[in-house]
């Protein structure tokens, strides 16, 4: 069972639920959370819920493919685990000073250390949905995707469902010195996720996702890898537990995972490019990138 947000005819949010057959049911939530509230007031499982919701509602005509997909939540904030996978932390020493003098990086202090790397990614003002237009930072000259399997987690850490996130970084200014993560990672429109919310109860192995990413520039295929969760170094309620210590989490926060599909060394994306990132029972999240128009490009 995904949850799904979409706009009506009127141009009106409204969520839904899609089953494994396809059937698509509007729900009278107004949003994930308040679906979820209404689980836990109810004493029942969010997927128990939804089911008992549906089997009083008729599915809508139109088909996924016909609906104008939003985000699935409005995430307060998107947090992300950086080098959890090995790709992860051989990529990051590519980019970085160190690294490419053969030294010890930051990078294989955190991938062996107890403690995980999280930071905060964007929050729901920064965040984009399905098909939107995500933004080039104007100060970078080598920007990639970064393909991850998203955790939807309530304010006491519990792991409401699954949801692909693209988190969109500068492997130029991150490499330059490790204390640039902040302006590596977050501006405006430098985060997706979508392009549905896979219920947790639903999910029988997690660390079984199969992620592909692609890159589309002018039509062609330019860049295609793949990965699975099993890769993670990480356990996801660990990497939770860090995020909660004693920190504020809002409902509806997004955790992303880390990523194990990085490009070729020689990639940096370009204006129009197209990002697909598939991830299995999940769904497909597709954006384009494009200069912003709000800045001047004066590298």
């Amino acid at each position: 069972m995904r949850i799904i947000s979409y706009l009506n005819e009127k141009s009106v949010p409204v969520l839904a639920a899609l089953t494994n057959e396809g059937r698509i049911y509007s729900l009278p939530q107004k949003d994930f959370f308040e679906l979820s509230q209404q689980a836990k007031d109810h004493d029942t499982s969010l997927l128990h819920f939804v089911e008992s919701v549906i089997s009083t509602l008729d599915p809508i005509s139109q088909s996924l493919d016909k609906l104008s997909l939003i985000v699935p939540i409005e995430a307060p904030e998107v947090w992300a685990a950086g080098v959890t996978y090995e790709r992860s932390r051989d990529a990051r020493n590519f980019e970085s000073i160190d690294g490419i003098n053969g030294l010890t990086t930051v990078y294989d202090k955190v991938y062996d250390a107890k403690r995980p790397e999280i930071f905060l990614k964007s929050t729901a003002a920064r965040t984009v949905g399905p098909n939107d237009k995500l933004y080039l930072r104007s100060d970078s000259k080598w920007q990639i995707p970064e393909p991850e399997l998203g955790l939807v987690i309530n304010s006491e850490g519990e792991i409401l469902g699954y949801t692909i996130g693209n988190d969109l970084s500068c492997r130029d200014i991150e490499g330059e010195n490790p204390l640039y993560l902040p302006q590596a990672k977050i501006w405006k429109n430098s985060c997706s996720i979508g392009p549905a919310i896979l219920l947790s109860e639903a999910v029988r192995d997690p660390y079984q996702f199969e992620i592909t990413c692609r890159i589309y520039r002018n039509g062609d295929k330019v860049v295609e890898g793949s990965a699975n969760t099993r890769q993670l170094k990480r356990k996801f309620d660990e990497l939770v537990s860090y995020l909660l210590k004693d920190n504020q989490i809002f409902n509806g926060t997004v955790l992303l995972t880390g990523t194990c599909i990085v490009p070729p060394n020689e990639f940096t994306l370009a204006d129009g490019d197209q990002i697909e990132i598939d991830i299995s029972d999940i769904g497909v999240l597709q954006n384009t990138v494009h200069l912003s128009k709000n800045v001047v490009h004066n590298l």
